[in-house]
């Protein structure tokens, strides 16, 4: 296949401009730093899924906890642009940022020692800044998932500071491309017992969906607008003949719809 110089270069360009590429001088390499741009490029389609779907468990007049990870960024700017007076409190000060122009949100910036690549605030000042609040709902990334080990991070001070927001929260969801399970951080980051819910796209191993499901998490799936609709069309078809049958069937396959169904 024959690509130009130009579109080889164009492409550079907004890979770069992503912050996924570092450009020299004849050469170009992965971005591999803690910068959320960075981290936020990767699958972003995927992300941008994963928190469209999330959001529609936040209420308009609401008050969240969000933290640092880059499909928490997106699950930020979906609750921003779709959702009415709704207070964020985070400790990412890239959040902060991101949102401030979209929708009508206010936005609640935890204090404490500033991380300079991930632009996130951590230490005991953003302990005791947590503690001023009660919230229901706290949104949360991970770098990795084992069994064994429960959610783990990278970063010892943002595992932390998770840790610290989540006790002021009375429930803790995760929202997560499916590769972070299937991979595993270096430090501790949850108890999986203390987690709620699961929101990620689809590459889940059987197993590891399994054992969530009999820890009590409620797992969620985000699909495709196709997808949905297919699955739509199929329940409506079948409707009249067994109901019973086709939801127990979507369930087996753990596929969560919310189906408003219209009298016939």
């Amino acid at each position: 296949m024959h690509v130009s110089q130009v579109t080889i270069r164009k492409d550079l360009d907004a890979l770069e401009s992503s912050g996924m590429l570092i450009r020299a001088h004849g050469y170009a390499v992965l971005n591999d730093s803690d910068d959320i741009n960075t981290r936020m490029a990767y699958h972003y389609a995927s992300k941008q899924r994963i928190a469209k779907q999330a959001v529609q468990s936040v209420e308009d007049g609401e008050t969240i906890m969000i933290e640092s990870g880059s499909c928490c960024a997106l699950v930020a700017l979906e609750i921003a642009a779709t959702k009415k007076d709704v207070t964020l409190i985070t400790n990412s000060a890239f959040i902060a940022d991101y949102v401030r122009k979209t929708g009508a949100i206010n936005i609640i910036l935890l204090g404490g020692e500033y991380q300079k690549e991930s632009q996130v605030m951590v230490g005991p000042m953003t302990r005791r800044c947590a503690e001023a609040f009660y919230v229901d709902k706290l949104f949360i990334g991970t770098d990795g998932f084992t069994k064994e080990t429960g959610f783990t991070g990278n970063d010892y001070m943002r595992s932390e500071a998770v840790r610290d927001m989540a006790k002021q929260a009375s429930r803790v969801i995760v929202v997560s491309d499916s590769a972070k399970f299937h991979q595993k951080g270096v430090v501790s980051l949850m108890d999986t017992k203390r987690i709620d819910s699961v929101f990620y796209r689809q590459g889940f191993l059987a197993e590891i969906e399994s054992y969530l499901q009999q820890q009590g998490i409620t797992v969620l799936k985000a699909y495709k607008k196709e997808q949905y609709m297919l699955l739509k069309e199929t329940i409506y078809a079948c409707i009249q003949k067994d109901l019973a049958i086709v939801l127990q069937l979507l369930w087996m396959q753990g596929i969560f719809l919310f189906i408003q169904i219209r009298p016939l």
